[in-house]
């Protein structure tokens, strides 16, 4: 299959690659494979699944991995980084050059990207930080400023911290021992780079706690947010619905969407973060669901529009659709939007104006 033909291929492939190389990376491993038909179909957020353990394992489920790098080398290579945390995992690290590796993707939703030059920020947690480089250099591609915002616990846990300042417009660096950058989390710094560097979007990929967290804060600055999120995925194509977690739909209903498939890029105001890990009562197809509708034809039903107080449910205004696009007029009664004085107001109404100026 030539090159052309790749491009033009639609969906994931399974292939059998060869290991190109096996790196340690400080407190991570990077293993490169030869894979055209997945290099061609790569956008920035999808993830490969990996077979481990060689034919006659009993580890039956492929481990997901999300794509690091992609380049043109030996036909197109991919690489991914990961952490050696179980028998899956320590059977990839002990992989040499030339083994062969069966593999399936490009897989998942890939990250959307500005229509316009805007500021981007890219916040990572951990190796969580390994797909947004590749996301960077397509920014750069549509003529973005980029911004990193990295962290880990120690310094050799943050992943791409010379990477990050050698190509980012900046790069501010966070470990909890305080052994590289500011002590500290990626979450104590995302207020001031947002102000530095006048951040119109923000891209978020890491421990699912720090993007609750930069969620809530983007929220505040009235800022787009688009996360990848880390669930654990078990067959990587939507069969096994082992990575459901609530989302709210452009409709107001909260469904149970698997990252593997609808993500694992959502916009973070969707995700019903508090709810991660359970069935919200009022998700679709849950015990006692009804329509919108019919409750609220029912006595105390709480009037038509479906509002049950939380974010993003109906009652609110909606939230931009894509990164980049004109921002939505504030959340009332939400903290830091508009109607709010002070510094937080005021740099809204100036990111609401950098937006239009262009063209959003």
């Amino acid at each position: 299959m030539t090159a052309s033909e790749h491009e033009s291929a639609p969906g994931p492939v399974q292939v059998r690659g060869t290991v190109l190389t096996v790196r340690r990376v400080d407190a991570y491993q990077a293993i490169t494979i030869v894979a055209p038909g997945i290099a061609a179909r790569f956008k920035p957020g999808q993830f490969v699944a990996v077979a481990v353990g060689g034919p006659d394992t009993s580890m039956l489920l492929r481990r997901a991995f999300s794509i690091h790098d992609v380049r043109p080398d030996h036909g197109g290579t991919v690489e991914f980084v990961f952490a050696v945390v179980g028998r899956g995992t320590r059977w990839l690290a002990e992989r040499r050059a030339r083994d062969v590796l069966d593999l399936t993707g490009p897989l998942g939703r890939p990250f959307p990207v500005p229509r316009d030059p805007v500021s981007c920020l890219l916040v990572g947690g951990g190796y969580g930080s390994a797909p947004l480089f590749a996301l960077a250099g397509r920014l750069r591609e549509r003529r973005c400023s980029v911004d990193f915002l990295l962290g880990a616990a120690s310094g050799d846990r943050v992943f791409g911290a010379l990477t990050a300042r050698r190509t980012g417009r900046s790069a501010t660096i966070t470990t909890v021992d305080g052994s590289l950058g500011v002590r500290g989390i990626v979450t104590d710094m995302l207020g001031q780079v947002i102000h530095e560097a006048r951040t119109d979007v923000i891209y978020a990929c890491g421990p699912m706690p720090m993007l609750r967290q930069v969620t809530a804060l983007a929220r505040r600055y009235d800022i787009p947010v688009q996360v990848a999120v880390e669930e654990s995925m078990a067959c990587g194509i939507g069969v096994c619905m082992t990575c459901v977690l609530p989302v709210v739909g452009s409709d107001g209903i909260t469904r149970m969407v698997r990252s593997c498939v609808d993500g694992p890029v959502f916009r973070g105001e969707r995700v019903r973060w508090d709810d991660v890990g359970t069935i919200p009562f009022d998700a679709f197809g849950a015990p006692g669901w009804e329509p919108r509708t019919r409750r609220s034809q029912q006595p105390g039903g709480g009037g038509g529009d479906g509002s049950d107080g939380r974010d993003g449910q109906p009652g609110h205004p909606g939230h931009p659709a894509q990164p980049g696009h004109s921002g939505q007029p504030g959340h009332s009664g939400q903290p830091g939007h508009s109607g709010q004085p002070g510094q937080l107001g005021q740099y809204r109404q100036a990111s609401a104006a950098r937006r239009q100026n262009h063209g959003a």
